[in-house]
Formats: structure tokens, sequence, C-alpha cells
């Protein structure tokens, strides 16, 4: 079998051991075990147990955001644009509940994970959001007082933390109601206003 698929199916097994043990009580052989391989295969895609699931992250995220830049690409509005992102990234996580909580729960548990040098898709996955809010701020659609960055790591954080009420299984609404809630609070924030006569 090719290497991209047997890391990928390393990958795979992966996140099924790390949702049914948990990260730190799971074992390099469950995860080779799971993927139909040899203990010593492990070491020749990834560094330890931490790197595996670092590298689903990653994986995970440029998924997601190859999706989004496919679902945009005919979307020039930038209020459906961050709605489009915000949708396309629930429609992933609720394709797999085991995924879900492993790129939400177990990696808060990694101390190292925001260290590592090999960011990139997640910075992309940023850039993007910050990307949209420009965008709305140049088109007089978005305040041009908040700074994009802090505003993509804030949209980040809101759709990671529903993410990761939805694979613990504590979700009060569904995943569609929870991306049009985030999307609105994003867009008109908490402040009532008067209404228009």
């Amino acid at each position: 079998m090719a290497q991209p698929d047997k890391r990928r199916r390393i990958l795979d097994a992966a996140v099924k051991v790390f949702a049914q043990f948990g990260f730190y009580n799971s074992k390099v052989s469950q995860v080779a075990k799971e993927a139909g391989v040899a203990d010593g295969t492990i070491y020749l895609y990834f560094k330890n147990k931490e790197d595996i699931l670092v590298q689903v992250f990653i994986d995970s995220i440029s998924e997601i955001l190859r999706r989004q830049e496919e679902a945009l690409v005919d979307v020039t509005d930038p209020v459906e644009r961050l709605a489009t992102f915000a949708r396309v990234h629930f429609d992933a996580v609720a394709e797999s509940r085991a995924l879900a909580e492993v790129i939400t729960v177990e990696l808060r548990q990694s101390s190292k994970f925001m260290r590592n040098t090999n960011m990139k898709p997640f910075g992309r996955y940023l850039g993007e959001i910050a990307q949209i809010v420009e965008e709305g701020q140049q088109q007089g659609r978005f305040s041009p007082n908040v700074n994009p960055r802090i505003a993509a790591r804030a949209f980040f954080g809101a759709i990671d933390e529903l993410a990761l009420e939805w694979a613990m299984g504590r979700r009060q609404s569904s995943l569609k109601d929870a991306c049009a809630q985030t999307v609105d609070l994003f867009l008109s924030g908490l402040v009532t206003r008067p209404q228009a006569n």
C-alpha cells in the first residue's frame, strides 16, 4: 500500500483510539493494532504519540479549510462569507463525533500543542477569518475599530467551544442552530439597539 494511505490509516486509527481511551491513556501499540501495522511503523511517520495528535489536528484543519475555500468561491458578501465559513466548519465537525472529541477535548490536554512549529494550516485558517473581517471593514459592513486578528481568534474560539460541547454530548441546541447563533452574536453583539421606525 502506498505510504500516504498507511499514514492516513494510522491517523484514522489514532482518532478512534484517542476518542475511546483518552490521549494520555492510549498507547502507540493500540494505534498500531487499530491501523493494522507494526508498532515500529508508526515511528516512520510520526515522532511520538503527541506528534500523531498534532498531525490529526493539522490534517483536520487543512481539510476543513479546503472545504471552506471551495464553498466561498462564489460568495462575495462578507456577512455571508462569515456565515458560510462557520457552517462548513460545523458540517465537518458533525461528520465524526470521535474526531470532534479528539481535536477539541484531547488537544486541550496537550501542553506542547500550540508550541508546535508546523502550525501553518491553523495560521491560514485564522488568516481566512481575518481577511473576511478586513473585507467587511473595507466595505463598511463591519466596525473599523475591531482588530481582524483578534476577531479571528475569538471567532475560532467560539466555534471550537461549541464543537467541544457537541462532542461531549452536552449540546443545548443543534449544530445548525449553534452556527446561526454564533454568527449572529459576532455580527450583532449582545447589546440591544433601538429598533428602526
